[in-house]
C-alpha cells in the first residue's frame, strides 16, 4: 500500500490541529497516525486487534497505555479515505469500532468533500446524513467543538 496522498495528508494534520486547540485545556487528548490502538473485541473479549487510524480523541485517560499505545476502544475515531481504501475503511473498521464500543466514527471523504458521523446508540451505529459545505459538524462527546465543514474542505493543500 503507498503512503495516503497530501489531501489525505492535509485534511488528518488539520482536523488533528482544530482538535488539540480546542482539547488543549480539557481532560480529552487527541492522537494522529501513527498510534497503534488496541481494541478490546466484544467477540473475542481479549485484546487483539490493533488499528492506526488518522486521528482519535481519548477521553478516559487510564486507556493510555505507559508502552505508548491506546488499549481500548477512542471516543471518537476518524479516518479520511484515500482512493482505493475505501471498502476496507467502511466495511472492517466500521465493523470492529462498532463492536468495541467507539462512540464516534467519523469519515472524511475528501474526493466529494463531505463526512459521515456514525453514532453508536444501544451497540448500533446510526448515521448522520453526509455534512457538506454550509452544515456544522458537532458532537456531544466535545459539548462546543464545531467544525465548519465548507472551510475546513476549502484550504488549498
Amino acid at each position: 500500500m503507498s503512503a495516503p496522498n497530501l489531501r489525505h495528508q492535509a485534511l488528518s494534520m488539520e482536523l488533528s490541529g482544530l482538535l488539540w486547540s480546542y482539547l488543549k485545556d480539557k481532560k480529552c487528548r487527541v492522537y494522529s497516525s501513527p498510534v497503534d490502538v488496541v481494541l478490546i473485541l466484544r467477540s473475542k473479549g481479549e485484546k487483539d486487534t490493533v488499528v492506526q487510524p488518522d486521528v482519535c480523541v481519548v477521553c478516559d485517560l487510564a486507556k493510555l497505555e505507559t508502552g505508548g499505545c491506546i488499549v481500548g476502544a477512542p471516543d471518537i475515531i476518524v479516518e479520511v479515505l484515500s482512493p482505493g481504501n475505501n471498502a476496507k475503511e467502511l466495511k472492517n473498521k466500521f465493523d470492529m469500532y462498532e463492536e468495541a464500543g467507539v462512540l464516534e466514527y467519523w469519515v472524511v471523504t475528501p474526493d466529494e468533500n463531505y463526512i459521515t458521523l456514525y453514532t453508536l446508540a444501544e451497540g448500533r451505529y446510526i448515521s448522520s446524513r453526509p455534512l457538506l459545505a454550509g452544515d456544522t459538524l458537532t458532537t456531544p462527546v466535545l459539548p462546543g467543538f464545531s467544525l465548519d465543514v465548507a472551510a475546513f474542505f476549502d484550504r488549498k493543500y
